[in-house]
């Protein structure tokens, strides 16, 4: 239930107005937003009032298709009692010409805080964060940042293992055309986690060890040194041709089978961004057995984005206050 209080999580040294990425935020920053998320996810789990975001109008842009992520957003900015506008591709002016750019400085005019976008092309919250006031929160552009993921997929960790730092995670998969690969290796690399990035020579291109991660293209010599696993899905839909042989070959060499579960270690994590291809990444009975911590993720993610609202809501009551 969402308090009258405003009071912030846990102590109001936000300093942004967007959320845009995790490579241009510091270690810092990214370890307040988990704190604060955490204790959204301590109060949720205790029934404890939460801060308000009574008065504040959300907008879930979503020019490109989402169930689990647009419904996570509004159920965050709900719970913080903030109404709640939904826009997609069909139900938008952009579908009859208007510019991205008039869309969401229109929705501006009619009093919309937080513009949640979710677009196909890379660097479109950029643009808009630099042309608008209210807080553009970025809910994945293209193949480049999906910040609230990379967010949740640390929370996630944080909380079953007790930290981040010295935490070997293997990614694993679609590297190439992932924007929550991107996200998580920022996140993990500055709070000290090891990375391994695994996948086919065409999915995984060489420029990834620019990012200080290891590279490999077997799976089975990562297996027993993982603590975590996270696992992606192919996208076909970005791709413009085939990236590899057959999905049959793709699901010997990289899906994750309970002969190679038990090369683990026992403790692993296994973790996925959803939505998940059942007897390609994974085996189902793994998706749904004692290692995954997938629904954990998508409970997490909730917290992690009313953490963003309510930290990015003072700037908002700050801006009416001086009118």
């Amino acid at each position: 239930m969402a308090s009258e209080n405003p009071e912030q999580f846990p102590g109001g040294r936000w300093r942004r107005r967007h959320l845009l990425g995790l490579q241009e935020l510091e270690k810092e920053e990214i370890l307040f937003l988990l704190d604060a998320a955490d204790e959204v996810a301590r109060r949720l789990e205790a029934g404890r009032e939460l801060p308000s975001l009574r008065g504040l109008t959300a907008v879930n842009l979503f020019i490109e298709p989402s169930t689990r992520t647009r419904v996570s957003f509004e159920l965050a900015a709900k719970r913080l009692g903030a109404s709640v506008l939904e826009i997609d591709q069909e139900s938008s002016s952009i579908r009859k010409g208007e510019t991205l750019k008039d869309t969401a400085r229109n929705l501006e005019a009619m009093g919309a805080d937080f513009l949640v976008l979710r677009h196909s092309a890379a660097g479109a919250p950029h643009f808009l964060a630099d042309r608008v006031r209210s807080s553009v929160i970025n809910a994945g552009d293209g193949a480049h940042e999906h910040p609230t993921q990379g967010l949740l997929d640390l929370l996630t960790i944080r909380r079953r293992l007790g930290r981040i730092d010295g935490v070997r995670v293997a990614i694993v998969g679609d590297i190439l055309h992932s924007r929550v690969a991107r996200s998580d290796i920022w996140g993990l690399r500055k709070l000290g986690a090891e990375v391994t990035l695994v996948g086919p020579r065409t999915l995984l291109p060489e420029v990834f060890a620019r990012f200080g991660v290891r590279l490999s293209n077997e799976l089975e010599p990562i297996l027993p040194w993982a603590q975590v696993m996270i696992l992606l899905r192919i996208q076909h839909e970005r791709q413009r041709e085939g990236m590899f042989p057959s999905l049959g070959e793709y699901v010997s060499l990289y899906g994750l089978s309970d002969a190679r579960l038990r090369r683990c270690p026992p403790e692993i994590l296994l973790m996925h961004p959803g939505p998940v291809e059942r007897g390609v990444e994974i085996e189902s009975e793994l998706a749904d057995g004692p290692s995954s911590v997938i629904l954990d993720q998508v409970t997490s993610g909730v917290a992690v984005r009313m953490a963003v609202f309510s930290e990015l809501a003072r700037f908002h009551r700050r801006d009416r206050e001086g009118m």
